[in-house]
């Protein structure tokens, strides 16, 4: 007698057709428009594979092709206990087919792991394709990341069970709740990772006491007010990236850096930049310096009345930073006592995936375009940022919104990675091409700013350098190559996580861990091998190195500013809630 017909056989025996296809598209992919990377980049020239090898791979592919399938066919017979022998694990890490759903049924269950088996056939086929150098190899790997990211069955109704059952449950509300947030964030412009009506700079993000002591078409300059009888004589300047707003460090009370900083007994003074509108296109680089950290740095000295301040510089913060004490350098001035540069690039050699699409050819484009005037946009830094971690920041987002009609639940932290800045196009051109491009800053003289040549081995002052461990903004190899240029004596400490998670990890929660280890004559590898690793967060080791460079302690300040200085608005100031 013959076995009864399978009715899903022929849907199931299509789709092991799916793998070669995926590729062939992938790779036709390659020279479209939409391969282009938010920072554009020169195109893939891919050689011919080597035939053999090819031959070995597709053969291995339609093997597991035909493993799995028989392994289903298997599963589902009558009487089978429900395992497999054969199964196509995930990634590490990967939670999109987590659900019960994609493996109650057979037809779902082998589509998650087709996909995931066609995956690993494309990522070895990238492997194979010959490519002119590393640099082009790993702008391959990230394409074809995208690519299947995007082609993840769960991103699509018709393959994603959870959507299924989901709108049967509900009758159908699913789907009319998925459209309805789809509609408000096609008018929003953007995918919400949050629940946007529970935040607002100055309600319940960025409350730490303070008022606005002086601004500049740049950067307003906030004084905090202090929270301790007596304080440091040396006031701590806090740079912030200006790609984000500055309030990653002042997000709500139990995890803000500022408040810390307070806390331990140091008038903190910090720079919110500004998000640029179309008038202040114009400016560049060394507008940055000077209107940024050098007036502010001059700022708190006068209202502080010492002669040196202690420094501290976040992501592209610390390099503004850092180059401002360059400046400074030159010019004979030692008014910086200390510096503290967290997750920061000196040394631009390996920047993570950021740089694998920052060429001459997209350099040259951005000069063109943007370089004499006009924006970066936040939309396209915003863009850029999501892609580098697609699965965490758009697919999860376009498969709980839309197709389970799901409302993101409120995470400060997400409603500050959507609260993206602009760019002057000037600056940004310029940041790419010396910096990323051409990684002139580490060597000394080489770059011009402020009308003199900045050598970053003249910044003498002591330097506590965090570098984290998961982070793929700043690779912490190459944060750990900043030892070799600056100076003075430094301190490196690697912390937990990733390139935010790392940074604010409040020390009242002892969460995570760090590693120190004073001898940095190592490589980055050799220093971790003998670091020790600290339970518990680095802000507590930072604040017991600051207090070595306090200068001394006096009465807190409980007026802000000075005569010259005079307080402008209370803190957070509208810089900050100024949309891109």
């Amino acid at each position: 007698m013959s076995q009864p017909t399978d009715p899903f056989a022929p849907a199931m025996q299509q789709m092991m057709q799916v793998g070669q296809a995926m590729a062939q598209q992938f790779f036709g992919f390659l020279g479209s428009p939409q391969a282009q990377h938010p920072l554009g980049g020169a195109p893939i020239r891919i050689g011919a594979p080597d035939p053999a090898r090819l031959s070995e791979l597709q053969r291995d592919f339609m093997e597991k092709q035909a493993r799995l399938w028989n392994a289903m066919l298997e599963k589902g017979r009558p009487g089978a206990k429900g395992e497999a022998s054969f199964e196509v694990p995930p990634e590490p890490g990967d939670r999109r087919f987590s659900a019960p759903e994609w493996r109650q049924s057979p037809v779902f269950d082998y589509i998650r792991q087709s996909y995931l088996l066609n995956a690993g056939f494309l990522r070895e086929l990238v492997e194979l394709a010959p490519v002119e150098d590393d640099k082009a190899k790993n702008r391959l790997r990230f394409l074809a990341r995208q690519y299947l990211d995007a082609m993840a069955p769960s991103n699509f109704a018709a393959t994603n069970p959870e959507f299924i059952k989901l709108a049967v449950e509900s009758k159908g509300q699913s789907i009319t709740e998925g459209i309805n947030n789809l509609i408000k964030d096609v008018e929003k412009g953007r995918i919400s990772m949050t629940d946007d009506s529970a935040f607002e700079v100055g309600r319940n993000l960025a409350t730490t006491e303070g008022t606005v002591v002086f601004e500049n078409e740049l950067m307003q300059l906030i004084q905090y007010a202090p929270l301790t009888d007596k304080v440091a004589k040396r006031p701590l300047v806090i740079v912030p990236p200006c790609i984000n707003k500055f309030y990653i460090l002042d997000l709500q009370p139990e995890n803000s850096f500022v408040r810390y900083a307070v806390e331990q007994g140091n008038t903190v003074f910090l720079v919110s930049w500004r998000n640029v509108k179309a008038e202040q296109g114009h400016y560049g680089w060394n507008d940055y310096l000077e209107q940024g950290p050098l007036a502010a740095l001059a700022a708190a000295r006068e209202i502080a009345k010492v002669e040196q301040v202690n420094a501290l510089g976040f992501c592209v913060g610390g390099t503004i930073l850092s180059s401002a004490l360059g400046v400074l350098a030159a010019r004979g001035d030692n008014s910086v006592a200390s510096l503290t540069l967290l997750t920061t690039l000196l040394d631009f050699s390996d920047t993570g995936e950021i740089g694998l699409f920052i060429d001459e050819q997209s350099c040259a484009t951005r000069d063109a375009t943007i370089g004499k005037g006009g924006l970066l946009t936040g939309r396209e830094l915003a863009g850029t940022f999501s892609a580098l971690r697609a699965n965490d920041l758009i697919w999860n987002y376009v498969a709980g919104n839309y197709l389970k009609g799901q409302k993101p639940p409120a995470f400060d932290l997400l409603y500050w990675n959507a609260d993206s800045t602009n760019l002057p196009g000037p600056f940004a051109a310029w940041y790419m091409r010396n910096l990323y491009l051409n990684n002139s800053l580490r060597i000394p003289g080489k770059l011009e700013m402020c009308g003199v040549k900045v050598d970053l081995g003249q910044v003498k002052a002591p330097a506590y350098l965090l570098a984290t461990r998961e982070d793929h903004i700043v690779p912490w190899q190459t944060a750990y190559q900043s030892t070799r240029l600056l100076g003075g004596e430094t301190k490196f400490v690697l912390g937990a996580s990733g390139h935010i998670a790392g940074v604010v990890n409040p020390a009242a929660k002892n969460k995570r861990s760090y590693w120190a280890n004073a001898d940095v004559s190592a490589d980055a590898e050799g220093w971790l091998a003998t670091a020790e690793e600290r339970k518990g967060s680095w802000w507590s080791d930072w604040a017991d190195w600051l207090k070595q460079h306090a200068g001394g302690e006096c009465a807190a300040r409980r007026k802000p500013g000075n005569a010259k200085y005079k307080a402008v608005e209370p803190a957070p100031g509208r810089y900050v809630k100024e949309k891109a």
